[in-house]
């Protein structure tokens, strides 16, 4: 049996239909996922299930009060028909050197880019990742 990695961030549940998402995961575990907020310019929002220590499960779809954004949604989430597990993210200590070391081995996981989403409360969260667009057009890593 394969371990958990120890970097685990979190796992990424994408679902054309967020409010319905998160009333059959409440339903089925008897756990209800918390609201995280909005991503600013994407038409997303999520809400979040820890799975422990800091690494946490996000439930992700298009936010219905948002205005359509000027590009796709993530995750393929505009065609989506059901939800679906897509992606797993890491936390590296060092964003830069995990991919230059990516680079270096033959794999290119695409640009680091700025993110942010705003919390409930008002408090503006931000990081930096990559989507693995550079190899993998759907965006999934």
């Amino acid at each position: 049996m394969t371990a958990i990695p120890a970097r685990l961030d979190h796992l990424v549940l994408a679902t054309p239909d967020l409010a319905a998402t998160v009333a059959d995961f409440t339903r089925r575990t008897g756990v209800v996922p918390a609201p995280g907020g909005v991503h600013v310019g994407l038409g997303t929002r999520n809400h979040l299930v820890s799975l422990g220590g800091t690494s946490y499960l996000e439930i992700i779809g298009p936010d219905p009060g948002r205005p359509e954004p000027a590009g796709p949604r993530p995750f393929d989430l505009d065609s989506l028909a059901a939800a679906r597990t897509v992606t797993w993210a890491i936390s590296p200590p060092d964003l830069d050197a995990a991919v230059a070391t990516a680079r270096a081995r033959g794999y290119d996981p695409g640009e680091i880019r700025p993110m942010s989403r705003r919390r409930p409360d008002g408090t503006l969260l931000r990081w930096r990742l990559t989507d693995g667009r550079t190899q993998h057009p759907s965006g999934l890593v």
